[in-house]
Formats: C-alpha cells, structure tokens, sequence
C-alpha cells in the first residue's frame, strides 16, 4: 500500500499535582476544576501515523497488537479532528508504543493522546501551535492537554461549549530539581475507566458539589508553593487534592474504589518517611498506583522504602519531562 505521509511523535506523562476530577461539558471533554501537573521523563508513548490512501478504514495497533473496537474508535475521533482541520480525508495506520503500563492508571492516556495529536498534525501537513495541539489532545483525553508541554503545567477549568481550551505551561523542566517515584502496584487495566467514573461521581456523590467548589483554591495553592519551589506547602495541597478527589469516587454509588490493599500501605509507608524527616508526599490518580514527590537527594531512598511494601511490583524514579517531540521519517 502507498504511504502518502509519515510522522512520529514521542510524548511523556504527566502526573497531576492539583487533581482533575470531573467533567462540565462530557461532549466537549472539558474539566470541571483546573489541574496542574508535572511532566515525567521517561515514562514516554511513541506513535507513528501513516496517511494511506487504500485503506478503507483506520487501523491501530497499540503495544504491537491491534486493538480494540472502543480503542480504535478513540483514535479514528482524533484523526477525524485533525483531518477536518487540514482538509484531508485519507485513513490512516497508527502504531502506538507505551514504556509503561497502559490503562492502568498511569496516565498513558495522557501521553498517548499527546503523541497522537503531534504525530497526526505532522502526518497529514497540519501547522497547527501548541496550544491547538494541546486543544487537539484535550478533546480525547483532557490530561493529554498537559502532556504536550514538559515541565510544570496547568490546564483550566473548561466553559460548556468553549471547544479550544488548551493548556498552559508553568515552568519548563529545569525549573525544579525534584523526583517523582512511583510505586506500581498492578500492571493490568483498571475496571472503571476515568470518565465513567467521574460521570458517577457527577450523578451519585454528595461529595461531587464540595469537591468542585474547594479544587480551584486548592490548585491556587500548588501554583503559589510550586512557582517558590516548597515542597512541604506544595505537598500538603497535592495530598489534599488527591484525598479529596478519592472521597468523591468512593461515596459514588456504586463506589468507585480505585485503591488496592497495598496502596494503604504505601500510604502509610509515605507518611513514615516524613515522620522520619524525608520531605515526601503522595499523590494518585484514577488507579491504584501512589506517585511520590520528593527532594533528588532523597528519591534513590524513597524508592528502596517503597520497594520493600509487599504488593509494590517496581519503584520509578522520574523527574520533570519534556514535552511533546516529532519528527519524519
């Protein structure tokens, strides 16, 4: 078959220090609080699109298998975005490749999209900034809007109907010396995706209104201790975020309980440290892996004490990332 245009693109992801959790417009994808989030090197998806005109449908293959219906789906709606923009009509084969576990709670959503966005513009002649990539990743996956950018970032909160919103960077990579270690905990799929879990927490949570109403301070004062780069203020506002936006999932009926036995554990292995005088502070998104922010003097330490709690399958050691690269080949 004939490739008509090539692009690949390599995209990081991200871990949300002030948490989103909820939706305002679920058509448009846009966030109900703001978020901001850190980059994470090494922990990258690389995708490759190829315009081939034969085809008859999209194709996707994801960790070298084809995938899904509903995955495929995903993709074809991203293309389909791209296309209208850059007034192609050709399918595509995407070939996408996480150095992590997908779906499983670690943002490979995020990174995934991310990628996707860069590498399509490229593939099909799109000139399209940042920004309206980041808009372009945020209407699949609005934490991909964060992983375009490296470093520090904030998304906002979205306006029902305001189809362009775009993230922000903060602070570039080198802005901080600080590590993030992640505890991975289950390498498998999660069995409530994000957006049926935060459609539940809309419609069931006696929590959901509080939670929407408190996120924006509490994002306010991620900003304010990450732009003076204190950890401890930064850390007690993450640990909120993250606290806060669990206890809207698990008072959903049914409850959505994201946690597994061993995160408990990391939990309290988190608070040890710091009881012991390491600065480290946890946060989690939708799944049961704990993500630990901390000094780079202290991450070799944080991630042996981590490693020793039974149910920790591995320990990561990360720090701020770039953001999105493409090239063509």
């Amino acid at each position: 078959m004939t490739v008509l245009d090539r692009a690949s693109a390599t995209a990081c992801a991200n871990i949300a220090l002030a948490k989103y959790w909820g939706k305002v417009d679920v058509r448009l994808n846009l966030p109900a609080v703001p978020s901001v989030s850190m980059t994470l090197a090494g922990m990258r998806t690389q995708t490759t699109v190829e315009v081939v005109p034969e085809l008859t449908e999209d194709e996707f293959e994801l960790n070298g298998r084809a995938a899904g219906e509903k995955e495929t789906a995903r993709v074809t709606a991203m293309l389909d975005r791209i296309r209208r923009a850059a007034r192609r009509t050709e399918p595509a084969r995407v070939s996408s490749r996480n150095d992590f576990p997908t779906a499983s709670g670690l943002a490979s959503s995020a990174s995934g999209f991310a990628a996707l966005a860069a590498a399509a513009a490229a593939a099909y002649g799109l000139r399209a900034t940042p920004a309206q990539l980041s808009a372009f990743a945020r209407a699949s996956s609005a934490s991909a809007a964060r992983s375009i950018f490296g470093g520090f970032v904030m998304l906002p909160k979205g306006r029902a109907g305001e189809g362009r919103l775009a993230a922000k960077p903060l602070h570039d990579e080198s802005h901080w010396d600080v590590r993030m270690v992640v505890a991975v905990l289950d390498e498998g799929p999660k069995d409530v995706g994000s957006t049926d879990g935060m459609e539940r927490s809309r419609h069931t949570s006696p929590l959901y209104q509080g939670w929407v109403d408190a996120a924006p301070a509490l994002c306010r004062k991620v900003q304010r201790a990450l732009a003076a780069r204190d950890l401890e203020a930064l850390g007690v506002a993450m640990e909120q975020s993250t606290v806060a936006f669990h206890a809207v999932a698990m008072s959903s009926a049914p409850p959505t309980f994201y946690w597994k036995g061993a995160t408990l554990d990391v939990l309290q292995a988190v608070f040890a440290l710091r009881a012991r005088g390491t600065l480290a502070y946890a946060t989690m998104d939708a799944g049961p892996h704990v993500k630990v922010l901390c000094e780079a003097k202290d991450a070799a330490a944080v991630a042996r004490a981590l490693g020793r709690v039974p149910g920790v399958k591995k320990a990561l050691v990360t720090e701020p990332g770039p953001g999105v690269s493409v090239s063509r080949r």
